[in-house]
């Protein structure tokens, strides 16, 4: 995305570009193919010049920061992970280490559920495949079953994604050393397969394994959820290493099940075999993608792909094929999909400034209202949003309507949308009431697809027309579909001939639909039957109607907030158990430390007995933290770690003298000595007047005062001894 394209000799250019994106994903890895359509712009000699820059240029630092950066976690393949335990929660790639010992309460593949009833089809035939259990909620919506806190806790899928979102807003936080207010989510783009990804390429080779190791060593690998998930992790290394060779590979794990080591080996031409059915797949995509974009082949000047599955040559091949053209991978496969949502995210901020781009989103599917109509049929329809609608973006219809009515939002080709359930939600549009002679009122409701992509009535308001004197407001056929999107498409609009689309109502006659709307033109709408009279002036009043809103499976109010609370005390109970578990590491540092020392530079200049003490206590002191010490309170360990200090304290002091630093040349032996005793002296008194004051409250006079402390120094000072003592 850094690649910008230039003419020799003139100032570098960004081509208009048009961005196509492809997905084929359905679980872990997902295939994008990012499609750059650029004018091609030679120099005289016919060659096209490129030159790399900076894409984003820090501009100021105030304002909002969005976004994660990409090197915040050396491997971004786990972050995706959530592991919960008796204290507290892992994410990311520690939370993928513990996939094998803590299977039953690592969760991960957990995004495919978002918006998924429990009873969907896809839902059940995915739960036999998960080492974790899924569980239905009282809305029916899936929810996750887990033991944590040592109990059992079902959280909702939103609550699994907030773990993670938590993580990468910290994570952020700490490398850009701002706060993150917000964030950009990428998500399925103009032509993907939902169902098919690097998951299923893997899951082909366990299913292969599986009954081979059951043909040759009797060993049922799917009764057992740990040996799957061993079996998984080193069909996803064989597949990755067959894409760079021919021959065949070995797989080996020891004791895999009942202590029996197995072997196994592939090579590419089988694995192909094997995952035939998922490679004729590729092209469907491929071809969608290019008829929504409208674009020919020829038009096509380079091919990107990445993500896991791209790594796999047979799916190089068919999309080479397909576009007649080499595929290019000079993209970070793990970081493209960062990359693009920190682009946005810096178009976003006022603190970047971002070479100029036209982005336009779109509504990936259809979107229709239904109503009640006095019709045949007894119902109204109306497409307000088309396949690949500009987004975000505002309509505006005008019903006619004597009572409260119900719109009713759904997406309107079932059989292209990746769900089952076809619905958005039901808006009641209230307190509509007939006009004062008693026909219909006129009731102006406004539909958004907002810059998330979410579909809404944001609001409803009732024209009433009275009469009256003074200044009036005309009371024209006012086009009842209006864009109230972004300022390029208002200019395209105005360059376009306008639609309007009316409901007109027949007195008594019901008629079918096409007849009740009916379409006109700007020019169409302009013109007055009544030509040459004058229009009647009219006083308008509107009136703000509330909508009832049921989305379905939007969470309630209260039930976000509840969830936002849990969340945080979960963080704090997260950040507690850190701070224990850096004290308790603290203290076996120290231990290991000082016992490194007492061998080492410490040798010398220890006697036999205190060394030995002090061997015996960093023994005694690591025995307790595996045994008695293994699970305390962070104070305690906070105490052990401050006892173990003072007791290496002399160690640490005389150190510096003994080794005859430049600023101690000057003592001798006998002075040396005389050091030494007066900082076991000095020790002595300063541990009596600690224990004493400790006996005392914080209202009763100190121990010891300053005075005191001065005193003492300066009694080691006159009887010659180095005052940094």
């Amino acid at each position: 995305m850094e690649t910008f394209f230039r003419k020799a000799g003139e100032e570098c250019e960004l081509a208009p570009v048009t961005i196509a994106l492809l997905v084929i994903g359905g679980g872990v890895a997902l295939l994008f193919v990012i499609l750059l359509v650029l004018r091609r712009r030679r120099d005289t000699d016919g060659e096209l010049s490129l030159v790399r820059q900076p894409l984003l240029r820090k501009e100021r630092p105030q304002g909002r920061y969005y976004g994660i950066p990409c090197d915040a976690e050396p491997v971004y393949a786990g972050w995706a992970w959530v592991s919960l335990a008796s204290k507290n929660r892992t994410i990311g790639n520690a939370a993928k280490g513990q996939i094998i010992t803590n299977f039953k309460n690592t969760v991960h593949g957990f995004k495919k559920f978002h918006g998924r009833a429990f009873d969907d089809p896809y839902v059940q035939g995915e739960k036999p495949k998960l080492p974790y259990s899924l569980h239905k909620l009282a809305s029916g919506n899936t929810g996750i079953k887990v033991r944590y806190l040592d109990e059992d806790k079902v959280f909702t899928i939103e609550q699994v994604t907030a773990m993670l979102l938590t993580k990468l807003k910290e994570t952020s936080e700490s490398a850009l050393k701002k706060p993150v207010v917000d964030c950009v989510i990428s998500v399925l783009a103009t032509a993907f397969d939902p169902y098919l990804g690097g998951r299923n390429f893997d899951e082909a080779l366990v299913d292969n394994f599986c009954e081979e190791f059951k043909a040759r060593y009797k060993l049922n690998v799917r009764e057992n959820p740990r040996a799957i998930l061993r079996l998984s992790q080193e069909c996803e290394k064989l597949k990755k290493l067959m894409s760079a060779n021919c021959s065949d590979l070995p797989i080996n794990i020891e004791c895999f099940m009942n202590d029996i080591d197995v072997t196994g080996k592939m090579n590419r031409v089988q694995f192909e075999e094997l995952c035939a059915p998922f490679l004729m797949r590729v092209e469907a995509p491929l071809k969608a993608v290019m008829e929504q974009s409208k674009l020919s082949r020829d038009e096509i000047y380079a091919v990107e792909v990445v993500g896991g599955a791209t790594r796999i040559p047979s799916i190089k091949e068919r999309i080479s094929k397909f576009f007649g053209k080499d595929v290019s991978t000079t993209l970070n496969a793990d970081e493209a999909v960062a990359r693009g949502c920190a682009l946005q995210c810096a178009i976003m901020s006022p603190a970047f400034k971002v070479r100029e781009f036209s982005i336009t989103d779109v509504v990936p599917f259809p979107i229709t209202l239904r109503w009640k109509s006095p019709t045949e049929d007894g119902v109204g329809e109306c497409e307000v949003y088309s396949k690949n609608h500009a987004a975000p973006f505002s309509k505006v219809i005008t019903f006619h309507k004597k009572e409260p009515f119900d719109l009713e939002a759904f997406y309107s080709l079932p059989q292209e949308l990746p769900y089952p359930d076809i619905r958005i939600g039901r808006f009641s549009v209230q307190n509509v009431v007939p006009q004062p002679d008693g026909e219909s009122s006129k009731v102006k409701v406004k539909v958004r697809v907002n810059v998330h992509g979410i579909f809404s009535v944001s609001s409803a308001s009732l024209i009433e027309k009275q009469k009256g004197e003074g200044e009036d407001v005309q009371m024209d056929m006012e086009p009842t579909v209006q864009n109230e999107g972004r300022p390029e498409d208002q200019v395209r609009d105005r360059r376009s001939e306008k639609i309007h689309l009316n409901f007109t109502f027949v007195k008594f006659v019901f008629q079918p639909l096409h007849t009740i709307l009916r379409f006109q033109s700007d020019k169409e709408a302009k013109q007055d039957p009544a030509a040459g009279g004058s229009k009647p002036k009219v006083k308008v009043k509107s009136t703000d109607l509330p909508i009832l809103a049921n989305i379905i499976r939007q969470l309630d109010r209260g039930v976000l907030n509840d969830f936002v609370e849990y969340e945080s005390q979960m963080i704090v109970q997260d950040k507690l158990e850190k701070e224990r578990n850096d004290a308790k590491n603290a203290v076996e540092e120290y231990v290991y430390d000082l016992r490194d020392k007492l061998c080492g530079i410490y040798e010398k200049y220890t006697t036999e007995e205190d060394s030995n003490r002090l061997t015996m206590m960093l023994e005694d002191t690591e025995n307790w933290l595996y045994e008695e010490g293994e699970d305390q309170d962070k104070q305690v360990y906070v105490d052990k770690l401050e006892d173990l200090k003072v007791s290496g304290l002399a160690l640490i002091v005389l150190f510096p003298i003994y080794t005859q630093d430049e600023r101690y040349q000057h003592l001798n032996t006998e002075e040396m000595s005389n050091v030494e005793k007066c900082v076991n002296e000095s020790m002595g008194w300063m541990n009596s007047k600690m224990n004493a004051q400790s006996q005392l409250t914080i209202a009763q006079d100190p121990v010891v005062k300053v005075a005191d402390i001065i005193s003492k120094i300066q009694v080691c000072v006159i009887r010659g001894y180095d005052s940094t003592i």
